[in-house]
């Protein structure tokens, strides 16, 4: 199966299987980063699968910040499991090809955890607008059934636009180099191997950054213009500090996720070196995801009171168990030796 354009690249062709690059160019230093990025990845699905357990497990998070929290950490674990295990493959192996298949479903489904994502930090963003700007109300507002249909948006957003934006990407017909400049099949390295003008390509990057990216970002600005408006018309020091608490984590995830996506979106490729591009992706894959769980419980005293009791509930239940077992046995024993 091959892809040829005659009109904008010659009769040149690719075949349907695919080469990242990805950090050949490190040699040696891939065992290195393999081992840095194994341990960074089973933290990450560490950590968020225990922020989503305790969260399922204590009544007491049972609120719309953590509802919209869990949701945020199953995100966290599908967006950086597209990428990760491939790549880590990929850094022991010579041949680091994907097939065209395998590149539109890994191209899917990072950008749909992405896409979601963006929109699931605005709807935790007017989540903590109602919670200062409206706490008499907070409780009606949102309601189950309102941060339910959020969440439900969030992923139907991602989801419905990127059907669609991957179906046209893989239409398009290829040629040229099959070699990606990149450790993963991410749109603007695939872009670049289509037969199209490159100015089509720079229209489309542009769309999508300012419709999938920035506008929930400007949402996101615009939430916290109201929520700071509030904060600095509160008397009590004390209420402007927990106030600011409540936000503060929140504010350091959109943060760190927006500004490598950013970055990674809206600076000019001629600007930077293949090498710098993937060191922005990279971090942008697994830095958010390796430090939310952290961000969100460093300072939380509900999610530490939460992680106690489950760990508590957890050894002592395990003991309790053990403890019957080992009364059984003995009674067993008596009887049987009074026998």
């Amino acid at each position: 199966m091959t892809y040829s354009d005659s009109d904008t690249r010659g009769n040149q062709t690719i075949s349907d299987v695919l080469i990242l690059v990805g950090f050949s160019y490190l040699h040696k230093l891939q065992i290195l980063l393999f081992l840095v990025l194994l341990v960074i990845y089973l933290l990450t699905l560490m950590g968020n699968l225990l922020v989503i357990i305790m969260i399922k497990m204590n009544t007491s998070l049972h609120t719309p910040m953590y509802f919209f929290l869990m949701n945020l950490s199953y995100l966290e674990v599908c967006f950086t499991s597209s990428v990760v295990p491939k790549l880590l493959v990929h850094l022991l192996v010579e041949e680091k090809t994907i097939s065209i298949a395998g590149c539109a479903a890994q191209m899917y489904i990072y950008t749909i955890m992405g896409l979601t994502e963006c929109c699931l930090l605005t709807a935790m963003a007017y989540d903590r607008y109602v919670a200062i700007c409206h706490p008499l109300h907070y409780t009606t507002i949102m309601s189950g059934r309102v941060c339910a249909l959020l969440a439900g948006a969030s992923w139907f957003i991602g989801i419905s636009v990127e059907v669609p934006k991957t179906m046209w990407t893989f239409s398009l017909p290829f040629c040229g180099s099959n070699r990606i400049q990149h450790f993963f099949c991410d749109i603007p390295p695939v872009l670049t191997l289509l037969c199209i003008e490159a100015w089509k390509i720079r229209t489309f990057r542009i769309s999508v950054s300012v419709l999938f990216i920035l506008c929930p970002f400007l949402l996101i600005i615009l939430s916290y213009i109201c929520i700071i408006s509030s904060i600095l018309k509160l008397q009590s020091v004390e209420g402007r500090r927990k106030a600011f608490s409540t936000c503060s984590a929140h504010l350091v995830v959109v943060t760190l996720f927006y500004g490598t996506a950013l970055i990674n979106f809206l600076t000019p490729k001629s600007s930077n070196t293949s090498e710098g591009d993937q060191v922005i992706s990279l971090l942008n894959t697994i830095v958010p995801p390796a430090l939310n769980p952290i961000i969100y419980t460093l300072r939380n005293k509900e999610v530490k009171e939460a992680f106690r009791k489950t760990v508590e509930k957890s050894f002592f239940s395990r003991n309790g168990r053990n403890w019957r077992m080992n009364i059984k046995v003995n009674e067993n024993g008596r009887i049987k030796g009074n026998s």
